[in-house]
């Protein structure tokens, strides 16, 4: 007598998430009220102090002076505003940040992604050495290289100049490293195909890698870009010209004489952070697209 043949048991596959669907804690109402909790606590932990700064802003040092906890102790006024406008080129240290902050962004990009694509695809002597030196790079403070850098522009006679700004800042190993991770993830046989062709190495690098890196050197610009326009110290320490100040260093020279003038300097933070802030609200969804793409979040 045969055996009553039973049908075999598919195995259970694993839980698929909808294509699109929030990082949740988990499935149903409860972890959905938790994280959206959690992310609203902290987007008020965050602006709360950006608010403060606004309210101090648009009040008179006499009122931002007076005892209680409330950032609203007098009349609204624009006159911390209006004094640094006064005292200040801001108009010639905007242009020198969008100036410097731009040539910095397209020859970091320019010069790391070269760089990124010769350590993944280069076969040279000394490679391994040369990405070693690239990676520990990335572990020396800034801080320890104002004194020799300094030197070194003063050598070659470019202090209080535009080249004395930006060629510093164009080497950075931290962007050459995370783009040389994407592009060894790029598959090989789409560059083999184009060498068949008779693609030249150039060829292959602005027609093939390029294209498919779109995320992750917008995410390399964005982030450089935000860098050289928030950088103090060296531009600082690099120009004494006031016609060459960048806004920050700019904003950071007008005091006053009767010490520390709390709404002038909340006032002087919001104008150097207000491009930012315009930026990322025109670029908003490019910028969050670029971080969730390229891992740069948190990966």
């Amino acid at each position: 007598m045969s055996a009553i043949s039973t049908p075999a048991r598919r195995p259970r596959r694993p839980h698929r998430e909808e294509s699109g669907s929030p990082l949740l804690l988990g499935h149903g109402r409860l972890p959905r009220v938790l994280a959206t909790t959690a992310l609203t606590v902290l987007a008020v932990v965050w602006l709360l102090p950006f608010l403060w700064a606004v309210a101090t802003s648009v009040q008179s040092e006499q009122d931002v002076m007076k005892s209680g906890l409330s950032p609203f102790k007098g009349a609204f006024t624009l006159s911390a505003y209006r004094q640094i406008l006064e005292r200040g080129n801001v108009s010639t240290w905007a242009f020198n940040s969008v100036l410097t902050a731009a040539l910095v962004t397209v020859l970091t990009v320019a010069v790391s992604t070269l760089a990124a694509y010769g350590f993944s695809r280069g076969t040279f002597r000394g490679r391994r050495a040369l990405l070693a030196v690239t990676v520990a790079a990335i572990m020396v403070p800034p801080q320890l290289l104002i004194v020799p850098l300094f030197e070194q522009m003063t050598m070659f006679h470019l202090v209080d100049t535009y080249a004395a700004v930006i060629l510093p800042q164009v080497v950075a190993p931290m962007m050459v490293f995370i783009l040389k991770r994407f592009f060894d993830g790029i598959p090989r046989e789409l560059e083999d195909a184009a060498r068949i062709d008779g693609a030249s190495e150039l060829r292959v690098f602005r027609s093939i890698v390029l294209p498919l890196s779109r995320p992750i050197v917008s995410a390399v610009a964005i982030f450089v870009f935000i860098g050289a326009w928030n950088n103090f110290m060296w531009p600082f320490v690099v120009t004494n010209d006031p016609d060459l100040m960048t806004l920050p260093v700019g904003l950071a020279t007008v005091k006053d004489a009767y010490g520390v003038q709390y709404a002038q300097s909340m006032a002087s933070a919001l104008l150097a952070a207000l491009p930012l802030i315009v930026m990322f609200l025109v670029f908003q969804r490019r910028i969050v697209n670029s971080v969730a793409t390229t891992g740069l979040g948190g990966s």
